[in-house]
């Protein structure tokens, strides 16, 4: 019989009553961000265990859930609540793609996993299902996550990841949701082996995950990106990194960069101007195509409302696929390829977690040398996870580190 708790906590003795953390405290800039020591450690429930954050990775959903920009409907400034009633309340820690290693476990958890190190699946899951996830939301918003030192979790979506390759902040680089939003967008549009898919925001989390997942399920991905970023982008992956530029002849160099072949489907981070010449991409030669043609989109960093004639839609058949999140299934597979090597960390820089002011800033003003994650990590934390990745105060375009 597995050594459970099923009256308290086996938890590590070191383990205090009070924590640092950063907390949200309201829609708005990153004053609305307050780093505070006092704020009371979690303990785990029933099913969960108790983590001792080394690492959090930094996601653009931190910054929209914080400006309120997921409305649903036009003027709104608010985050959103797929179940029907609002999940991010104030004040709430956030931070989903959380690393680190369990102190405390609670009722019906082997305490054997007192020790572990692992990576989180950041979902807030409605059921058991785990093939579908209809109403989405995540640690970090329904729920306080990482930027903190300790955050409560389900032991099931704790995964452990031994891997003595990785370091803690590379893990955290590997985090689901980055990883688990660029899996879903592929096996949304049913993209398989052999299929040219074009991939926009490559140098980001999700753009680099989406560029290693094609690898690895044997499609060929194009990378729409800035041209200084092509020689990283194309060792990660890449068969071709198209200027994000010039719009006019956007399509055309995506067509001499396949050979003229059309593009089998789109991966769309930018919504926007961007979103109807990504369509054009599919649509120049039907007749060539053997598959319908298809978009999962899972951002609008280009804009949030686009113009698009839906008679392109219709008469071109063209499949879109909303996406945000993923399953429990793809998060498993997605720890079975980190477990076996087969997917690995872009980390650009860490920040420390009292410098997540800076942080914030860096993420939005990022330059031509950034590529993949920056994580944050808890200052108790720094000498043993942070320092060696920190960013170099002489170069604000630290090269990113693959």
């Amino acid at each position: 019989m597995a050594n459970s708790t099923p009256d308290a906590t086996v938890a590590d003795a070191t383990i205090p009553a009070t924590m640092s953390a950063m907390l949200l405290t309201g829609h708005g800039d990153i004053d609305r961000l307050v780093y505070r020591d006092d704020v009371s450690t979690p303990r785990p429930g029933p099913g969960e265990v108790l983590v001792r954050v080394t690492a959090t990775a930094k996601n653009n959903t931190d910054r929209k859930a914080r400006e309120g920009l997921y409305p649903v409907k036009k003027g709104e400034m608010t985050s959103f609540a797929m179940g029907g009633e609002p999940t991010l309340v104030f004040p709430r820690i956030q931070g989903a793609d959380i690393a680190g290693r369990v102190v405390a476990v609670g009722e019906g958890v082997d305490a054997a996993r007192v020790g572990e190190r692992g990576l989180l699946d950041f979902n807030l899951y409605p059921d058991a299902r785990r093939d579908i996830n209809l109403t989405p939301d995540y640690y970090g918003h329904g729920a306080d996550g990482g930027f903190a030192e300790y955050v409560a979790v389900p032991s099931d979506q704790f995964h452990h990841v031994a891997n003595a390759e990785l370091s803690d902040a590379e893990l955290a680089a590997l985090g689901m949701c980055s990883y688990q939003t660029a899996y879903h967008m592929l096996t949304s549009a049913g993209v398989v082996a052999g299929e040219r898919v074009l991939v926009s925001g490559a140098s980001g989390g999700v753009g680099t995950a989406l560029i290693q997942l094609c690898r690895i399920v044997g499609a060929i991905p194009y990378a729409v990106s800035q041209p200084e970023k092509a020689e990283a982008l194309e060792a990660l992956g890449a068969e071709a990194v198209i200027d994000r530029g010039e719009l006019e002849a956007f399509a055309e160099r995506v067509l001499e960069a396949t050979g003229g072949a059309p593009i089998d489907a789109v991966m769309d981070l930018v919504g926007g101007e961007m979103t109807d010449r990504f369509i054009d991409t599919m649509i120049q030669d039907m007749k060539a195509r053997t598959t319908y043609p298809r978009l999962s989109i899972a951002g609008a960093s280009g804009g949030n409302i686009s113009e698009i004639l839906w008679t392109r839609i219709y008469l071109y058949q063209v499949r879109i696929c909303g996406v945000s999140h993923g399953t429990r299934e793809e998060a498993e597979q997605l720890i079975a390829w980190i477990r076996s090597g087969e997917l690995r960390p872009v980390l650009h820089a860490a920040f420390r977690l009292s410098e997540l002011h800076r942080a914030e800033r860096y993420f939005v003003s990022r330059g031509s040398g950034f590529l993949g994650k920056i994580v944050i990590v808890p200052d108790a934390q720094w000498d043993a996870h942070g320092a060696s990745f920190a960013l170099a105060a002489s170069s604000p375009s630290q090269e990113p580190r693959p």
